[in-house]
């Protein structure tokens, strides 16, 4: 996790593009490690400057009678420098670095002036108050960081790497694909792989958020941080560490803050021009009315100046911002969904239209062989032969299920001149036969005659030597929750849901009828995504915008063409994983809407952050001008507006 700057987050009126979490230009010296936030530690000068302030108000008057005020500035100095000390330091560092208008500079001038008016006890409030809104700013921060930090914490430590007949511990980054480890009840999986000895119910909820254990079994595959709560598992690897989900996951979390939403820049550019007019207005009080008003007290034009410096920092304005979208990311990944960016979140508010890829996003993409349809003289276990036989060396999950009804062992030396054709199927001379399987454009391009072109459901069409041989019918089941997540959509102001798919017409129009979906594409050719994709696009009013949820690696320039692209991460391909902008842990349609209405959520949170900000701002400024407010408001406004919106800040992370 990048480094956390405890200046609110960075919180500097003029840090530019490196105004962002982490950066060591604008910090107060606090050092966090990875977020964690001791607050004994923290506590402890806090409490010493609130026994010594406490007990110079009580005895100011006899300290301020002491020669010199000695006694007064004995205890209100050291309260002073063991509050504001990183304040002061900043305030030196930024100016060295030609970063002069930030909220150190303000403060430090600000309580410079008050202690040169002999007003301690109010430079020390100042001081000692914003400290106090940091501990509460910097806990808020802490309590996202921990929500992001809990999905991360399935990171693991070891792997059982079995080798001669012998069981050794080593680190995951040891092992090799293709090696062979055993995950007994209670561990993590380290690396991702597939089962080849036993069954357990396993544990996918730091991954996934999903709190029902699954079965697992010979020949499925696992992901690196799901937990074994049953039985022994003997696993194959089949990727590096370094190329496993855990790793990828963890990537786009730690990431996930360095892209910045409209909002941020937009108070970035704001802070910038807001600090100096503020610096150059607070000079023009002090200085012009003595000059230009008969028998205006010049000390009081001052302590006016410095009110208003007080009033206008920027805290509670420039911190609330980047720990809301903080916030509505750590609060996505509580759910299950890697938001990549907070710019993201902000682009989400804006979806007018969503539109799924069908297989493994609104389906389950697990397949079953439901149909077996020979033809011309072809017996049924005939044809489901030559299908396994010509599918054996495909991974697709249709080419698996007809593999799995066939149940026996394929001879690939009676495989040769085996070739994809992308889009359509599969050719391959088998026992020196030529044999195609696929859909029904690949028999269109072959100019195989065949007497029925609308099968419902996924069919796979086999000739051998040209003449037509037959078909295999394969069932694929909707999710549980794909119906539900439509609906959700709907709720959101989602105007348009479309499904883009490679299969046939009339399972795409069951599926879009069964779903309430309001439009489809169907035999589709990846190419063919893209172009619908586009075409949504410039169909779209303007500002709206369209996001696009797959899960193949067929799907990735798709993901990327959209607006935002989703992936399904649990069983989604790499490259879809890699291009997407937000991550569904879940493989869940109906996380697309609660993404949705987290980036909403966010957004409402952040702008009644900016309104409050600014109303109060505004009122105090003018009330410090015309002498209606002392330095004690100023403080409680200037605390009281960074607490308020740190607070509300808070809410996105619980989803209130």
């Amino acid at each position: 996790m990048p480094k956390p700057s405890s200046n609110h987050s960075g919180c500097s009126s003029c840090a530019g593009d490196e105004h962002q979490h982490g950066h060591d230009d604008h910090d107060h010296g606090h050092s966090h490690g990875d977020g964690e936030f001791n607050l004994k530690a923290e506590l402890a000068p806090v409490i010493l400057v609130v026994i010594l302030f406490t007990l110079g108000l009580i005895f100011e008057k006899q300290l301020h009678g002491t020669p010199y005020s000695v006694g007064e500035y004995l205890v209100f100095i050291p309260a002073y420098l063991l509050s504001g000390w990183n304040v002061l330091t900043s305030a030196g560092r930024n100016i060295l670095r030609g970063r002069v208008f930030d909220e150190n500079f303000l403060m430090t001038i600000a309580t410079l002036g008050a202690i040169a008016i002999h007003q301690l006890p109010e430079a020390v409030a100042v001081m000692l108050f914003f400290r106090v809104g940091e501990l509460f700013q910097e806990f808020a921060v802490g309590r996202s960081k921990r929500s992001i930090k809990s999905l991360l914490e399935f990171r693991p430590d070891y792997a059982n790497l079995k080798t001669s007949g012998e069981v050794k511990k080593v680190s995951p980054d040891e092992i090799a694909v293709g090696d062979i480890i055993i995950v007994k009840p209670g561990e993590k999986i380290p690396l991702d792989g597939k089962i080849v000895e036993g069954e357990a119910q396993l544990d996918t909820s730091a991954l996934t958020g999903e709190s029902v254990p699954r079965t697992a079994k010979v020949g499925d595959s696992v992901l690196a941080g799901t937990i074994d709560k049953t039985g022994v598992l003997t696993i194959e690897v089949s990727k590096l560490f370094g190329e496993s989900s855990v790793s990828k996951i963890l990537d786009l979390v730690q990431n996930a803050t360095s892209k910045k939403s409209e909002s941020e820049k937009f108070i970035t550019q704001f802070a910038r021009y807001y600090t100096p007019v503020v610096v150059f207005l607070s000079l023009g009080v002090a200085i012009l009315p003595p000059l230009f008003i008969a028998g205006a007290d010049r000390y009081q034009w001052v302590y006016r100046a410095l009110i208003l410096l007080v009033i206008s920092c920027p805290c509670g304005l420039v911190i609330s911002i980047p720990l809301g979208y903080f916030g509505g990311v750590g609060g996505a990944a509580k759910r299950g969904i890697l938001v990549k960016g907070s710019t993201f979140l902000d682009t989400l508010t804006s979806v007018k239209t969503v539109v799924f890829d069908k297989t493994g996003t609104l389906t389950k993409g697990v397949f079953k062989v439901a149909q077996i349809v020979p033809k011309n003289g072809f017996t049924q276990d005939e044809l489901l032969q030559l299908a396994a036989e010509v599918e054996s060396h495909s991974n697709h999950p249709v080419a698996e299920s007809i593999r799995e009804a066939y149940g026996k062992k394929i001879d690939d030396s009676q495989v040769e001149a085996y070739e994809e054709i992308a889009g359509h199927g599969i050719r391959a001379l088998v026992r020196n036969q030529l044999v195609i399987a696929g859909n029904d454009r690949l028999l269109h391009r072959e100019n195989i005659s065949h007497d029925d072109c609308n099968i419902e459901g996924t069919v796979v069409h086999l000739a051998v030597d040209k003449g037509y041989a037959g078909y295999i019918v394969i069932a694929d089941e909707l999710k549980d929750d794909a119906f539900q997540a439509i609906q959700a959509l709907k709720k959101q102001g989602v105007e348009q849901t479309v499904m883009l798919t490679g299969d046939n017409r009339a399972v795409a129009e069951r599926v879009a009828q069964n779903l309430g979906l309001d439009s489809y594409y169907a035999e589709l050719l990846p190419e063919g995504k893209v172009e619908a994709i586009e075409k949504l696009i410039l169909q779209s009013e303007k500002n709206s915008k369209v996001v696009f949820v797959g899960d193949g690696i067929n799907d990735a320039p798709v993901i990327a063409r959209a607006d935002v692209g989703m992936a399904m991460g649990g069983l989604g391909s790499d490259a879809a994983i890699e291009t997407a902008d937000v991550v569904i842990m879940t493989d869940a349609p109906s996380k697309v809407a609660e993404a949705i209405k987290t980036g909403k959520k966010t957004r409402q949170i952040v702008w009644q952050n900016i309104i409050l900000a600014m109303s109060v701002k505004g009122v105090f400024i003018l009330l410090g001008v015309f002498g209606l407010a002392t330095l004690w408001e100023a403080v409680f406004a200037d605390v009281g507006v960074a607490l308020l919106a740190i607070l509300n800040a808070s809410r996105v992370l619980r989803g209130s």
